[in-house]
C-alpha cells in the first residue's frame, strides 16, 4: 500500500499542478537593449554629449598643454638653468594636479547625470512593461536572466512603445 501511494502521489501531483502552470504567462524584457535602443536613451546620449561637449574640449586641451610642457622638459631640461628647470616642474605639477582634479570632477558630473538620466528611462520603461503586462494578461515579466526563451522576449514591444511616446517624454 505504501508503495502504491508513493506512486500515485507524484503522479497525482503532476495532474492538478500541470494545468495550472501551463496557464501562467511569462515574459522577458532586455534591459540593456531598450538602454541602447530607445529612442528616449538616444536622446539623453545626445544630451548628455551636448552638455558635456565644452568641458571635454578644454580637458583635452588641457592635456595637450601638459603634454607639450612634459616634451619641453625632457627635451630642454638638462640644458636649462636649475632655477628655471624648477620653475617649469613647478609649473607643470600644479597644472597636472589641476587637470587631474577637472578630469575627476568632470567625470563624477557625468557620472551622476548619465544616472539620472538613465533612471528616467528605466522609470519610463517600467511604466510601459507594467501597461504590456496587464493588456496582454502575463502573470510575470523578467528583466534578469540567465536564460530565456526567444518565444517570451517582449522587449521590441516594449522599445516600439516607448518610440511611439511623444519626443519630450
Amino acid at each position: 500500500m505504501k508503495t502504491l501511494a508513493k506512486t500515485l502521489l507524484p503522479v497525482l501531483l503532476m495532474a492538478f499542478v500541470t494545468p495550472a502552470l501551463a496557464e501562467f504567462k511569462i515574459g522577458f524584457v532586455n534591459g540593456q537593449r531598450v538602454v541602447n535602443d530607445s529612442p528616449q536613451a538616444k536622446r539623453a546620449k545626445q544630451k548628455l554629449e551636448k552638455e558635456f561637449e565644452k568641458r571635454d574640449q578644454e580637458l583635452q586641451q588641457l592635456s595637450k598643454r601638459l603634454q607639450s610642457m612634459q616634451e619641453n622638459l625632457e627635451k630642454n631640461g638638462v640644458t636649462m638653468a636649475e632655477s628655471e628647470r624648477r620653475n617649469k616642474e613647478r609649473e607643470f605639477n600644479e597644472l597636472n594636479r589641476d587637470f587631474q582634479r577637472k578630469q575627476r570632477e568632470f567625470r563624477e558630473d557625468l557620472n551622476l547625470r548619465q544616472n539620472e538620466e538613465m533612471a528616467g528611462i528605466f522609470e519610463r520603461a517600467n511604466k510601459v512593461i507594467k501597461q504590456i503586462a496587464e493588456a496582454e494578461k502575463f502573470d510575470l515579466i523578467v528583466q534578469e536572466a540567465v536564460y530565456f526563451s526567444p518565444r517570451i522576449d517582449v522587449t521590441d514591444k516594449v522599445i516600439k512603445a516607448l518610440s511611439s511616446e511623444a519626443p519630450g517624454k
